[in-house]
């Protein structure tokens, strides 16, 4: 296909999501067009043609655009972050792993997500099954492109995640990423480490080998989430466990490793330096900035999107330079208020070489990975013509 009808076609798509926002999703709550998306995702997934159709427009929508980060090979710079497609929420385990053995879709857009959108992070998975949060978990900042949400990490937990993945592995994508939580409100780091190396354990044992797992060291949706573990010392250890837990099972599987916004210099250094020790392939910077939800000062709710970027800009910043001063090879992943062309060179000036995204999904629809790396396109391609009549 020609780069001029892809980008007629993607300047169309992106016209046409503008438009449905305007006349029908951001008419209703935040909150009824998330639920209205998740059922869409569960009906898509079992719909027979479904996948097909959506494989096929991502073969019209995106550029390969192959990169070799954190030990991965990718097929394209944007990756749908961790936080759609993660599964419903349970009681108890006994109940998660009925579910899943049952033939029951416990993960919503396990299929037509990475068929459409292409690479995919599952999770994030917790060691056991979690309810999340009731109520209003998401709203939405139509003025500033943000995002705001506490769901509280609601999944099916890791051994059910494990079980249902396992029984449909033949039809996972060829790339995709798998995201461990460490357990909100348990502050002892033995368990804490047990808990993530068995959630680990249940996805190689049920033969999900993805092309990376990710550690998510902070959560900021949960009223329960423990503030400690981006400590070196609680760093070192769950880090250390994980990456030795992959070696001795002899798989080529990187860890990568979510951290926080706002951190000060000093956190972020020991951090990058305790990644470099143990083995771990990459951070990704960042997870949403926790700030007060819209229904309460009490409550905090995670940020992202347009409210977020100076923040992660800013932590991408100062983990490239670290990087660059002691000549680690820990890459850095950028995440956070990349909702076009413009916001993605901002990171890749800083010499990022993949980036994730989950807000740009709210304001311009299902193909926003394609249309940035198209705006970004189109941006080199007017500087190089600038810089051309400079010249001349």
């Amino acid at each position: 296909m020609s780069a001029g009808f892809r980008t007629v076609l993607l300047k169309t798509l992106d016209a046409a999501g503008q438009a449905l926002n305007r006349g029908v999703v951001f008419r209703r709550s935040a909150q009824g067009s998330h639920d209205t998306a998740i059922r869409a995702l569960r009906a898509l997934d079992r719909a027979p043609l479904a996948p097909a159709i959506a494989a096929a427009l991502h073969d019209l929508t995106f550029r390969k655009s192959y990169t070799t980060v954190g030990g991965a090979r990718l097929s394209q710079r944007l990756i749908l972050a961790a936080g759609l497609v993660k599964g419903d929420g349970f009681a108890d385990e006994e109940r998660a792993i009925s579910a899943a053995e049952s033939g029951g879709n416990i993960m919503p857009g396990w299929r037509i997500a990475p068929a459409l959108m292409g690479t995919v992070e599952f999770g994030s998975f917790t060691r056991h099954p979690r309810l999340g949060n009731t109520g209003a978990v998401v709203w939405r900042n139509e003025e500033t492109k943000s995002t705001q949400n506490r769901v509280g990490l609601r999944n099916p937990g890791a051994r059910a995640a494990a079980i249902f993945l396992g029984e449909r592995r033949q039809k996972l994508p060829s790339e995709f990423g798998i995201n461990i939580a460490v357990s909100p409100g348990v502050d002892d780091i033995e368990r804490q480490t047990g808990d993530v190396l068995e959630a680990l354990s249940f996805f190689l044992d049920a033969g999900v080998h993805p092309s990376w797992f990710t550690l998510n060291l902070s959560c900021p949706n949960t009223e329960d989430d423990p503030q400690g573990h981006q400590l070196e010392a609680e760093t070192r250890q769950l880090c250390g466990a994980l990456v030795e837990r992959l070696q001795a099972r002899n798989l080529e599987i990187p860890l990568w490793v979510k951290i926080s916004p706002g951190l000060a210099t000093e956190q972020y250094r020991a951090l990058m330096r305790v990644f470099d020790e143990v083995g771990v392939r990459a951070v990704i910077a960042t997870n949403t900035l926790a700030q007060p939800s819209p229904d309460g000062r009490a409550l905090q709710a995670g940020v992202g999107g347009g409210d977020l970027f100076p923040a992660a800009l800013e932590a991408v910043r100062q983990l490239l330079a670290e990087k660059k001063r002691r000549d680690y090879t820990v890459d850095v992943i950028a995440c956070g208020g990349i909702l076009d062309g413009s916001s993605l060179r901002q990171y890749e000036r800083l010499g990022v070489k993949a980036a994730q995204y989950w807000s740009a999904l709210v304001y311009r629809g299902p193909f926003a990975a394609a249309i940035i790396e198209s705006e970004l396109a189109s941006n080199d391609s007017k500087y190089e013509a600038v810089q051309r009549e400079s010249l001349a």
